[in-house]
């Protein structure tokens, strides 16, 4: 159970870029914050302190043997690269039922203790490949005792057991834990993983592998299974979790949408909900307790979509995609590898390249349920402050702020409350210098779904620099709890004639807004027309102070904006832009157009276009050279086409061009029509390691030009 870890990674920096001045952030990660001159800090209020910083350690949470490598990877294999140690957490026996059936073979007979053996062994095979060492490389393998309120409630003085592998090879690490719960089967209608979470008084046993080294059958009840991953994060300290989605989208099945795996009505299975559900609420649990003590823990929460990526287009490139499909086949093995256990070697339905020809994709896509997660960075207040970046920590909000002005150097963070929140917050300064945190809270992490809920926040201060006022909900555009829970992530934009505006993403995959006026006064909820997009949301403000807001369709990018300054927000036809393949970004540049970038199906490259300035400006292509099937796309020389991950976009220049900045890498400047190659040097020091959610624009000009990350032993890195 020791896995400490080693470096994972040098600190890397932006290199030589063209000279450019700030742009006033209006939104949430509109544009780059300059260092102002310094200033007094001001008092705020007393809040537990945050737990002391630790050596990295991912943990995840899954339902399945396999949930891992299909909807986590390639992240997985890139923090193994890292040398940053994993512990992976699955808390069904994957069982179904029992048919461990290779094709073209025999009909095999349903044995539910060898098929959960096998899947374990599959497990064995791929973590030892990405970590580099043989597929039959040997685990050590042990029992956890683990605390269990069933068991103990019982008269039992056993307490439940898990199995527990662990490899170190050549420095990583590994560790797989198996809770074993049993699975109910597909199709049918006995007791499973949703009613335990949402069920009162529900109780589920444990099914043993077949040769494992637990023997006893244990029982859990929902609060036992809670305090079991409770328990774990207390042994294993993770300073980043990785859970399933929590809240999957509302999902129509038909004869064009058949349900397949899925539960009834939403774009999931079951147990992938119930496993994040109860991921987050132990993560909730931990967090609230940790911070009755005095002291809020440090860590980073990460959700990945599961069966929803079917239904969007695919966002790897080939290359990442057999990379990813590799690790499955050493997953899926079959019936005549060599491996030494003598249940079965994988999931052979799984292995043999047949994840390649799946038609539901699941290995051509990895998508973050919250791809706006990431650090938030505003000026502080006075002519003569410092920086300060927002973000979640602990499942709670965080401040840290810059030890002196223009040094990307950051103090301890300071714990601000508010949790349990999802990853992705937005920080926005109004006209005044207030700043405002905006904040999507898991209200209700209960199992009745009435009091399972969903609500928008806001941290706001009193006066610019000063203390932060209690945190205020402010509802959700839904009404029914289920509903409730598919809201996005919010997105704020401060206009200059004093007004706030929000939106989220709900759960008829379009747009909501509210509207605070200058006097302080918010609308009602309000859905606006407009197509179906995916979670990510990009706004900012046009030359005229207009409200433009964009997010990710099926076919294209979707387009509200306001007509004139102060009016509604509507629905704009789209532009003459390709389809998307992941979250858009956004920003005004120096001459008032607005420049908008993503990253295409496929990691076909990134599309980059321009909104010319004034009330009737055109979308244009920036062309650096033709995309077969996507018109004119932007796509770098050095290596971005064939790239995936979290898109910073456009940084705009007040008397320069934009910069194109994709992942960690600055990509090129706009000049004229077209997108030229950055300068001779765009990047030095590309061993950054794993970073956590999209990065944020940090500094505006050559001197201090950089990107602003969060790294997983939960720190702010600069890029």
């Amino acid at each position: 159970m020791d896995l400490v870890q080693e470096p994972y990674g040098r600190r890397g920096v932006l290199g030589t870029m063209a000279a450019l001045g700030a742009v006033t952030a209006v939104g949430c990660g509109a544009g780059p914050v300059k260092a102002p001159e310094p200033a007094t800090s001001s008092r705020t209020q007393a809040r537990p302190a945050v737990g002391a910083a630790r050596d990295p350690l991912v943990m995840q949470i899954l339902a399945h043997p396999d949930d891992d490598l299909f909807f986590m990877n390639p992240e997985l294999a890139r923090t193994f690269d890292s040398g940053v140690p994993v512990v992976s957490v699955y808390l069904t026996s994957g069982a179904s039922n029992g048919v461990n059936q290779a094709p073209g073979a025999p009909s095999a007979r349903p044995d539910r203790a060898a098929y959960s053996a096998a899947r374990h062994q599959g497990l064995r095979q791929a973590y030892a490949t990405m970590l580099g060492a043989e597929p039959f490389t040997a685990w050590e393998g042990e029992v956890l005792s683990l605390p269990n309120a069933a068991q103990l409630a019982r008269g039992s003085r056993v307490r439940a057991q898990a199995e527990l592998n662990t490899l170190t090879h050549r420095g990583r690490r590994a560790a797989l834990v198996f809770l074993n719960i049993r699975m109910r089967p597909e199709g049918r209608g006995d007791t499973g993983m949703p009613q335990l979470w949402g069920e009162p008084g529900t109780v589920l046993h444990t099914l043993p592998a077949a040769g494992s080294p637990v023997r006893e059958v244990h029982a859990y009840d929902r609060q036992g299974l809670i305090d079991s991953l409770v328990f774990l994060f207390d042994t294993y300290r993770p300073t980043l979790i990785r859970t399933l989605d929590p809240d999957p989208d509302i999902q129509v099945h038909d004869t064009a949408h058949p349900r397949g795996s899925d539960q009834p009505g939403f774009s999931d299975h079951r147990d992938h909900t119930a496993a994040a559900l109860f991921a987050w609420r132990a993560m909730a649990q931990w967090a609230e307790t940790a911070a009755r003590r005095g002291r809020a823990p440090r860590f980073l929460a990460e959700a990945y979509r599961g069966y929803y990526v079917q239904r969007w287009p695919h966002n790897l490139p080939e290359e990442t995609v057999r990379l990813k499909a590799s690790y499955l086949d050493a997953y899926g093995g079959g019936p005549a590898w060599s491996c030494g256990n003598r249940a079965g070697c994988g999931d052979y339905a799984v292995g043999q390249g047949r994840v390649l020809r799946q038609s539901k994709g699941w290995v051509r896509s990895t998508v973050s349920r919250y791809p706006t997660a990431g650090p938030r960075v505003l000026a502080g207040a006075g002519r003569r402050g410092v920086r300060e970046v927002y973000g979640v920590l602990g499942t709670r909000a965080a401040r840290w702020r810059e030890t002196a002005p223009g040094s990307g150097a950051w103090g301890e963070p300071e714990d601000l409350g508010g949790g349990p929140l999802a990853p992705a917050l937005c920080a926005i300064a109004d006209r005044e210098g207030r700043h405002l945190v905006f904040a999507l809270r898991f209200s209700g992490l209960e199992g009745a779904e009435a009091r399972n809920t969903r609500e928008i926040v806001l941290l706001e201060q009193g006066a610019p620099g000063g203390r932060f006022k209690p945190w205020r909900g402010l509802g959700n555009p839904e009404r029914g709890a289920s509903h409730g829970r598919r809201s996005g992530a919010p997105l704020a934009l401060a206009t200059p004639d004093g007004r706030i505006h929000l939106f989220v993403r709900d759960s008829s995959e379009g747009l909501s807004t509210r509207v605070r006026d200058p006097g302080g006064r918010w609308s009602g909820w309000h859905r606006l027309a407009g197509g179906q997009v995916q979670e990510g949301l990009a706004g900012a403000l046009d030359s005229l102070g207009r409200v433009h807001v964009f997010a990710a369709g099926r076919d294209s990018v979707h387009h509200w904006a306001q007509r004139s300054p102060g009016g509604p927000v509507q629905p704009r036809p789209p532009g003459p832009v390709p389809p998307p393949g992941d979250a858009p970004a956004a920003a005004r540049s120096h001459d008032g157009s607005l420049h908008l970038v993503y990253r295409l199906p496929l990691g076909a490259g990134l599309a980059t276009h321009r909104l010319g300035p004034g009330a009737d400006g055109d979308w244009s292509a920036l062309r650096h050279r033709e995309a077969p099937g996507y018109g004119a796309v932007a796509l770098s020389e050095d290596g971005e086409a064939g790239a995936y991950g979290p898109l910073v976009g456009v940084r705009g220049g007040s008397d320069g061009p934009a910069q194109l900045l994709a992942g960690e890498r600055l990509v090129g400047t706009t000049a004229g029509s077209g997108v030229r190659k950055a300068a001779k040097s765009p990047t030095r020091g590309r061993a950054v390691g794993v970073t956590v959610g999209r990065p944020a624009v940090l500094g505006s000009g050559e001197r201090d030009a950089a990107l602003l990350a969060f790294g997983p032993a939960a720190e702010l890195r600069t890029l």
